[in-house]
């Protein structure tokens, strides 16, 4: 006999295992959340690699996401929080996801599927990595169902998963005794299990496991990009593609350059006379030891997007540092699109240019780059980095706007605009050039922010300001949607988008406040980025 007919108001479930998850659907999408794809990581589990979750059995409630990893609130870091309004987080396509339970037992999945997916239909498969500066950041805030909905609207459908990872000390604690243990960098560990749990578990969705794409912003897209380089560029079938936004192989080294800021996490929490000093940390009460970690320096600090915690070369995941690995080859050989915002530095100028005190001088400016970014660089080759970053503001980020700074201090758009080529445009211009013509890539440029009435003027087309072109306006959607299921972003929706290359790097550019598109040439800055990189590969953070 055919199996009964489910009612019309019955929800949706899926077998994993002997174990069925009940989700929602909203008629178009179904979604199941919180579903553990890692065994928790704490008591002796914490600050060790992830273990694959045990098999399910029974019933289990799948409408509700897990809860946060822990989020590191350091002093001044809800200047970020507060920046995210409710009605920018409309504007920029987010959920703005209330305060949410947090702790240690977050390693969970989210899977979106078209309602009528069923075991079988193969279906292509999109994979988000939150960004937050490996500080901060939940899955919460973003809505896969959007992304389904529009798939399906273009008669492209995909399923969209999503996952949590630990970030902070907790995910990314670094020193020599980290290195020695081998546990350098469990946040990237911990997406990499939730790709193998994709493997495992998405054709029970109607997914295709050999057909995914991974994708991220900002700390997400650097995780994207760095999920590349690990194992001598070896996807071991993970994943087939990759999107980057705002992210690309990032200037760190070695992962005893956070050596600091574990000796300070060691002695707030009391281990300091341990022999064994990691050991001591995995038995120090959550609270307390939340309580150090959020003593740390964070993104909204002085030192801004020189991190106390962030992927660093840990001899394991990352053999050498990100940059190095690019030069010697060890990157998958996948399709990829890249891109960043024209003003990728403005939002993390803020607080240092007025914090301690406003930067109004050039010597200002001067002691703190040197001192947060290159405190071991040759004053003569300095020198030049402050020649071709001048004392004018109307060089200065946000691009375009002339020589007024207001409301900020007057190195505001300088600074503004060396953090986003250090940081953002230079790598990801680096990586092209490495790389592009070796494989299929196409990249972009959202300018669309700066021409937004009073955010535009002052901090531009800022740091995920494009969030909203792939998760609320779709111009940036379909083009994703289309290179998920055929590796390929031409599509029947918008400006053909030709590939990239070293004799014709050509940039899918938005701009306007509406639809405006075009194909421009990626040789902005050329003889800035050219000597931050240089730097960079000489002295990584």
């Amino acid at each position: 006999m055919p199996p009964p007919l489910r009612a019309i108001n019955d929800p949706p479930t899926v077998d994993l295992d002997n174990g069925t998850f009940i989700g929602t659907t909203d008629g178009v999408s179904n979604k199941y959340l919180g579903i553990p794809f890692a065994l928790p990581p704490t008591g002796s589990l914490r600050f060790r690699l992830p273990v694959p979750n045990n098999q399910y059995n029974g019933t289990h409630n799948a409408t509700q996401f897990g809860m946060d990893c822990p989020q590191q609130r350091s002093a001044g870091d809800n200047a970020l929080d507060d920046m995210i309004t409710t009605d920018l987080a409309l504007m920029l396509g987010l959920d703005k996801a209330e305060p949410r339970p947090e702790g240690e037992d977050c390693l969970t999945i989210n899977v979106w599927t078209p309602a009528d997916a069923q075991p079988g239909a193969n279906l292509s498969v999109l994979v988000w990595i939150f960004g937050g500066g490996f500080e901060v950041g939940s899955p919460a805030d973003y809505d896969g169902g959007k992304i389904v909905n529009r798939s399906i609207e273009l008669d492209q459908p995909v399923i969209y998963v999503s996952m949590n990872y630990r970030v902070t000390a907790f995910g990314f604690l670094a020193s020599e005794e980290v290195k020695e243990a081998g546990v350098g960098n469990i946040g990237l560990w911990d997406q990499r299990e939730a790709l193998r749990w994709i493997q495992n578990y998405i054709h029970a969705f109607g997914g295709d496991p050999s057909k995914v794409t991974i994708w991220g912003e900002s700390a997400g897209g650097i995780s994207v990009a760095l999920q590349m380089l690990t194992n001598g560029g070896d996807t071991q079938g993970l994943f087939r593609a990759a999107v980057m936004a705002s992210g690309s192989p990032i200037p760190v080294g070695d992962i005893s350059n956070g050596q600091i800021y574990y000796d300070e996490l060691v002695r707030l929490t009391g281990c300091t006379g341990s022999s064994d000093t990691l050991e001591c940390l995995r038995r120090v009460p959550y609270d307390r030891l939340k309580q150090a970690v959020d003593m740390s320096p964070g993104i909204m600090s002085p030192q801004s997007l020189n991190l106390a915690w962030l992927p660093r070369a840990d001899g394991k995941f990352l053999v050498e540092a990100p940059q190095q690995l690019v030069l010697k080859g060890s990157v998958a050989r996948i399709p990829f699109i890249t891109g960043d915002c024209d003003d990728e530095g403005t939002i993390f100028s803020i607080i240092p240019s007025t914090t301690p005190e406003r930067v109004e001088t050039s010597k200002q400016f001067e002691t703190w780059f040197t001192n947060t970014y290159m405190p071991t660089v040759p004053e003569d080759q300095l020198t030049q980095v402050y020649q071709v970053y001048p004392d004018d503001p109307s060089q200065g980020s946000p691009f375009g706007t002339g020589n007024t700074t207001f409301p900020f201090p007057y190195q505001f758009k300088r600074m503004a605009a060396i953090q986003g080529d250090l940081v953002f445009q230079a790598p990801r211009r680096f990586f092209l050039e490495e790389v592009s013509n070796k494989q299929n890539a196409w990249a972009y440029l959202d300018q669309r922010f700066k021409s937004t009435f009073l955010i535009g003027p002052i901090i531009g087309a800022f740091h995920g300001s494009d969030l909203g072109d792939f998760y609320s306006s779709g111009i940036l959607a379909d083009y994703l949607i289309n290179f998920v299921n055929h590796l390929d972003p031409k599509n029947q929706t918008g400006v053909d988008w030709p590939r990239y290359n070293s004799s014709s790097p050509s940039l899918l550019t938005l701009s306007g406040r509406h639809d405006s598109i075009s194909i421009t040439s990626d040789n902005f800055r050329a003889e800035e980025m050219k000597l931050l990189t240089n730097l960079s590969l000489k002295y990584p953070l």
